[in-house]
């Protein structure tokens, strides 16, 4: 049995509710508690009991109520952190910098071992089973900067390939695995980021099925919408190898102009569609796991070359969200995006590949938080 009391103040001495929880071993012991009755637009403390331990004071922070006016909103993003690429500082000045709220975009956890100068180690092999991927989310878990910063506002989370397998996409694995096989590793791979993460019961999985995807209000200031790039998306097209992504030359893959191609799947194109028509907030955050804009890797020939695995490998998806937020009159839409390593600023044009074409969205993508680039 755990207890959570909430408190006004960081002392945790003015606790205005209180409750018990069952924190069953199904589930990794964790406990996702949704709290209801605080008052909007202002910060809480809370810590969790079991019988004489106590957890450490952390702080959350309820959002203003739907429609009323706000002048500000303070938010980090960030994503890909590869625990034995480097130490996760950056958490520390997210911490201190006391953002509003965390949007994680993917890649908090590495299944797989790569780079160079390793600072520390999984000491662990490739997750496949539900116990190896709760050790992997328990070792990045103990870093004290990443819990400094889950500690110091609320976070929203998406995922990207490398909290399963590298370049994975829908039940298609990067490695040539069995279907049936991957599904299962899915499955494991899901519940433990459920189990680890600030997730609602909502999104408590299914076998190797996860609502994630949802949207967000910030008063009438910013509507958040939260996407799933992996869960439905087709798979790549032209592969070189059983699966995964490629960076290959346009020109020798006419199936990239297949329309049936998308990054969402249908129900979420629908869902996005539908919610982009109905929000009136000021701004309208797409929040995602990649670059969106176009990024030619010309080759010595000065051919054009793509990689499959980013929005490049879905040209229809990418038009057809595009044409949503042209269509339905969105404001102020802003695409935050990560995964690549760099730093990119972008417009995002109604022809993706056409420069005079109108503005659509502005676009900024987070380098990683340790994850080695280019």
């Amino acid at each position: 049995t755990c207890a959570l009391p909430i408190s006004r103040d960081e002392t945790m001495r003015d606790v205005i509710a209180s409750g018990t929880h069952i924190a069953d071993a199904q589930w990794a012991h964790s406990v996702h508690v949704e709290v209801t009755g605080l008052a909007p637009a202002r910060w809480y403390w809370y810590r969790f009991r079991v019988g004489d331990a106590f957890s450490a004071i952390g702080r959350t922070r309820t959002a203003p109520a739907p429609q009323t006016l706000v002048d500000r909103v303070h938010f980090a993003f960030a994503s890909c952190q590869q625990y034995e690429q480097g130490w996760f500082s950056a958490h520390a000045h997210i911490a201190n910098d006391a953002p509003d709220f965390v949007a994680f975009l993917g890649d908090y956890i590495y299944e797989s071992s790569w780079g160079r100068a390793h600072v520390r180690k999984h000491n662990a092999g490739e997750p496949y089973t539900l116990a190896d991927y709760r050790q992997r989310y328990a070792l990045y878990k103990s870093d004290p900067d990443l819990q400094r910063a889950h500690a110091a506002c609320p976070w929203v989370l998406t995922w990207d390939d490398h909290e399963v397998d590298n370049d994975y996409a829908n039940d298609r694995p990067e490695d040539g695995m069995p279907r049936d096989a991957f599904l299962l590793r899915r499955a494991a791979a899901y519940k433990a980021f459920y189990e680890h993460q600030p997730l609602p019961a909502r999104m408590r999985p299914i076998g190797a099925d996860l609502p994630l995807h949802t949207q967000w209000q910030w008063g009438a200031l910013l509507q958040l919408h939260l996407l799933d790039g992996r869960q439905y998306r087709s798979a790549q097209v032209c592969p070189t190898r059983a699966g995964g992504s490629a960076i290959i030359d346009v020109e020798s893959c006419a199936a990239l102009n297949d329309p049936s191609l998308t990054m969402l799947g249908q129900a979420q194109e629908q869902w996005l569609h539908h919610s982009l028509g109905q929000t009136k907030a000021h701004w309208n955050v797409l929040a995602q796991a990649t670059l969106m804009a176009p990024l030619d890797r010309c080759n010595r020939q000065g051919a054009a070359r793509i990689w499959t695995d980013g929005w490049d490998g879905y040209p229809a998806a990418r038009q057809r969200l595009l044409q949503t937020l042209a269509t339905q009159r969105v404001r102020n839409p802003v695409v935050i995006g990560g995964d690549v390593h760099l730093f990119w600023v972008a417009d995002l044009h109604a022809q993706p590949d056409q420069a005079q074409s109108p503005v659509i969205a502005s676009e900024f993508v987070c380098t990683s938080i340790t994850s080695q680039g280019p």
